[in-house]
């Protein structure tokens, strides 16, 4: 996902080109928007500008191999976590890795898409979705490891507010203190139903709905 893909929000753009050109990555950061105002494909976007060491505001670096995984959303440098339900799928224990087909179908075919949307997808529409502590503990695993590329690696959470309390609780150390060139990205769209105790450690970065201007925190 370029930025020059994303709709609207130039003043976003330019604070998240502009931060990252000037070396000030904050290594946790809660992108908060409603419905359709574009926090996934902006968090997309950010992300490939970090790992790809683009430099320029339409994110197109020299780098053409990692921009070319980031077009098929397969970068290895590049998570993801998102709310889930067992399913005939995944029966017991469910986490988004169990869904990462469908995740990127959703992500090409409905960036702008809703939780319930998402929830259709994998089948799930009558379901609680969440983000459990066996999520938490495959985040704590799979950013325990090194960069493939060598450079940034990028957690992103959508829909952020449905970690439970023990999923926060054991992410919580990550978030303050995460290895070196580490980007929690948690996108969310009630903010006030993140634990304070995450809330506190993100830069907080609030979205308008499209063709409004933003607010930053």
């Amino acid at each position: 996902m370029l930025f020059k893909d994303v709709l609207g929000l130039p003043h976003i753009k330019n604070h998240l080109t502009s931060s990252a050109d000037a070396g000030r990555i904050p290594h946790a950061q809660l992108f908060v928007g409603p419905e359709g105002s574009g926090v996934l494909p902006m968090a997309l976007a950010y992300s490939q500008y970090l790992i790809c060491g683009n430099t320029n505001s339409e994110n197109e670096g020299e780098n053409m191999t990692c921009n070319l995984k980031f077009r098929s959303l397969a970068h290895p440098d590049l998570h993801f976590a998102f709310p889930v339900a067992n399913t005939e799928q995944a029966k017991k224990h469910a986490v988004s890795d169990n869904f990462m087909k469908e995740w990127r179908d959703f992500m090409n075919e409905q960036p702008y898409g809703n939780l319930f949307d998402w929830y259709r997808l994998i089948d799930i529409e009558k379901k609680q979705g969440r983000i459990g502590v066996d999520e938490a503990k495959e985040i704590v695993k799979k950013l325990s490891l090194k960069s493939y590329e060598g450079g940034f690696k990028v957690m992103i959470v959508w829909m952020a507010e449905k970690l439970n309390t023990a999923a926060s609780n054991k992410l919580l150390k990550l978030i303050e203190e995460p290895p070196e060139k580490t980007v929690f990205l948690l996108l969310c769209q009630e903010e006030e139903q993140i634990l304070q105790t995450i809330r506190s450690r993100c830069q907080i970065l609030h979205f308008p709905p499209l063709g409004r201007r933003c607010n930053f925190d």
